[in-house]
């Protein structure tokens, strides 16, 4: 009754770095939409940009992801004459 439980929660942090690495590479529950998306990127924001940036996506009907991807994408293209 006094051990340790090793098994993790719903909204539980990994122990270390690398186990939260590899849990990105894990099947996403989403579907196949979800799975174009490998790779994931960390940013450091003040808590009020957080909340214009949420704001501003809710009050465009998408998710904070998809604005962010399509705002990234109209600023850094794809070179002309690479394959996709």
């Amino acid at each position: 009754m006094t051990g340790r439980n090793d098994k993790r929660g719903f909204a539980a942090r990994p122990i270390d770095a690398e186990t939260w690495i590899k849990a990105g590479e894990a099947p996403s529950a989403h579907g196949r939409a979800a799975a174009i998306y490998t790779a994931r990127l960390t940013i450091d924001i003040t808590p009020d940009l957080r909340g214009r940036i949420k704001v501003a996506a809710f009050s465009r009907g998408v998710t904070v992801a998809d604005m962010l991807r399509e705002l990234l994408g109209r600023e850094y293209p794809e070179p002309e004459g690479e394959p996709q």
